[in-house]
C-alpha cells in the first residue's frame, strides 16, 4: 500500500510540474491557469450549434479573378490578401502574401477596374502583411510576417520584415529580426507611448512558438521583449481592449492551446497576459480572430473562427467548426457567445455587408467537404440588429478559401471582398488565386 500512495504522490508531483511549466510559458501562476478567465467547454459549445438560421443565397456580389489565371497545374497558396492604397492614386490596391512562390506582390489598380500584378520582395512562406507608415515618412511601407516555410516546422526560420517604400513605390527589403520560430503575423502600433511606431508580433513555430512586441529604437533598430512562450500564436492584434487609452495585444493561440489572450498594456509597455477564452476541446481547430465593436456598445469585442482541419485526413472541417463573438463586458471579461455552425470557418470579417446600419461578418472556408452540393467557401452572417444572425450563402466555388478582406475596391461605398485560396488538398477542379468580389 505505502508503494501505492508513493506512486499516487508521484503523479501527482508530476502533475504539478507540469501544470506550473504550462503556467510558465502562458505568463499565468498556477491559480489564474485555473480561475478568472472564462473557460469554455465542449458541452456549452454544442449547446449554442444551432443559434444561426439559414437564409437565402445572396446574389449581390460578382467575381472577378485577378492577377495571372491559374493553370491546370497550378496549385496556389495564398495564405494572405490585404488592401491598401498602396501609391496614393486614391485607388484602393490588394497586397498577396504568396507562399507558393514565396513572394509578397503587388496588385495595382491602375485606371480603375484595371488590376495588374507585380512582385515586391522575396520572402520565405509569408503568411501576412499590414501596409502602415512605419517610418512616418508620408508613403505605406508593408510589415511582413515569414513562417520561412509553410508547413509545421521547428527550426528558427521565421523573421519579421518590412518592405520600406521610397515615396515612388520601389521598395527596398529590410529584415528586422530573423532566426527566430516561425512568424504568422504581426502588426504596428505605438505600444510604450512614445510616438513612434512598436511591433506585435506572433510566432507559431510548431510545438515552439512565442509572443513578443519590438520596441521602435529609431533607425530601424528594434529591440524584442518576449511575452509568452506557447506555440501556435496565429493573430497578434493590437486594440484598445480594456478602454484605458493605450493598446492592448490580443492574441489566438492554437495548437493543444486553444486559447485567447489580451496582453494588458500599463501604457509604457510593460503587459500583463490575461486569458479571455479556453475552449476544452483540444481539436477546436483556432483559425482567426478579428476585432470589432460587433454589438455597438461602444467597446471592442473579438470575433473568433475555428475551422482549421489540417490535422485531420482527409482535412474536411468538423462538426464544430463555426463562428463565434466574445463580448467585452468591461474589465476585461469576457463572454462567449457563438454564432453559427460553418466547416472550416477562417477569416473572419466584420462588415456592414448589407448597409442596414449594423454589423455583420463575412467569411471563408478552407476545408469543407467539396463533393457535397451544399459546401460553402464563402458566406455571412447576417446581423439583425440585435445580435441574432442568419447565415447567408454566397458561393461553394471556388474551393479551399483561406483568406477574406474587405474594402471599396470600386469606389461606389459598398463594401467588396477579396478573397485567397489555399489549395493544399483535393479537390483540384475549382481553384483560384485572388479574387475580387465587387458588391452591385
Amino acid at each position: 500500500m505505502a508503494r501505492v500512495w508513493a506512486l499516487v504522490g508521484a503523479i501527482a508531483a508530476a502533475v504539478a510540474v507540469i501544470f506550473y511549466v504550462q503556467a510558465r510559458r502562458a505568463g499565468l501562476t498556477v491559480g489564474e491557469m485555473f480561475s478568472g478567465s472564462p473557460t469554455t467547454v465542449t458541452g456549452a459549445i454544442e449547446a449554442q450549434r444551432a443559434t444561426a438560421r439559414v437564409g437565402a443565397k445572396t446574389d449581390f456580389l460578382t467575381p472577378h479573378p485577378v492577377g495571372p489565371a491559374v493553370g491546370a497545374d497550378d496549385r496556389p497558396l495564398v495564405a494572405h490578401v490585404s488592401v491598401a492604397d498602396l501609391d496614393a492614386d486614391g485607388l484602393p490596391d490588394i497586397i498577396v502574401a504568396d507562399a507558393a512562390a514565396n513572394r509578397i506582390t503587388w496588385v495595382r489598380q491602375a485606371p480603375a477596374g484595371t488590376f495588374t500584378e507585380t512582385a515586391l520582395a522575396e520572402v520565405a512562406g509569408p503568411a501576412h502583411t499590414h501596409a502602415v507608415d512605419l517610418d512616418k515618412d508620408g508613403d505605406l511601407d508593408i510589415a511582413v510576417a515569414s513562417l520561412g516555410v509553410l508547413f509545421p516546422n521547428n527550426a528558427p526560420i521565421g523573421s519579421v520584415i518590412v518592405l520600406e517604400n521610397d515615396g515612388r513605390q520601389a521598395f527596398t527589403r529590410r529584415v528586422l529580426i530573423d532566426k527566430v520560430a516561425r512568424v504568422s503575423d504581426v502588426r504596428a502600433g505605438d505600444l510604450d507611448g512614445d510616438g513612434d511606431l512598436d511591433l506585435a508580433v506572433a510566432q507559431f513555430g510548431y510545438d515552439q512558438g512565442e509572443t513578443r512586441w519590438m520596441e521602435n529604437q529609431g533607425g530601424w533598430r528594434f529591440a524584442s521583449h518576449v511575452l509568452q512562450n506557447l506555440s501556435g500564436p496565429i493573430n497578434a492584434e493590437l486594440a484598445d481592449a480594456d478602454g484605458d487609452g493605450d493598446l492592448d495585444i490580443v492574441t489566438l493561440v492554437s495548437q493543444e492551446w486553444e486559447e485567447i489572450y489580451v496582453f494588458e498594456n500599463d501604457g509604457r509597455g510593460q503587459f500583463t497576459p490575461r486569458r479571455i477564452f479556453g475552449a476544452s476541446n483540444e481539436d477546436f481547430g483556432s483559425s482567426w480572430i478579428s476585432i470589432a465593436d460587433l454589438d455597438r456598445d461602444g467597446d471592442v469585442d473579438v470575433v473568433y473562427s475555428n475551422g482549421d482541419a489540417f490535422d485531420y485526413a482527409p482535412p474536411t472541417g468538423r462538426g464544430w467548426n463555426g463562428l463565434q463573438w466574445l463580448e467585452n463586458r468591461g474589465g476585461l471579461a469576457f463572454r462567449y457567445r457563438r454564432i453559427g455552425d460553418f466547416s472550416g470557418a477562417s477569416s473572419p470579417q466584420p462588415v456592414d455587408l448589407d448597409g442596414d446600419g449594423d454589423i455583420d461578418v463575412a467569411l471563408v472556408s478552407a476545408y469543407s467537404n467539396w463533393d457535397r452540393p451544399d459546401a460553402l467557401s464563402l458566406a455571412w452572417f447576417e446581423n439583425d440588429g440585435s445580435m441574432s444572425f442568419t447565415l447567408r450563402p454566397i458561393t461553394g466555388s471556388p474551393t479551399h478559401l483561406i483568406t477574406l478582406t474587405v474594402g471599396d475596391l470600386d469606389g461606389d461605398r459598398k463594401p467588396d471582398l477579396v478573397t485567397g485560396g489555399m489549395h493544399m488538398s483535393y479537390p483540384f477542379d475549382r481553384m483560384s488565386r485572388v479574387t475580387v468580389w465587387l458588391h452591385q
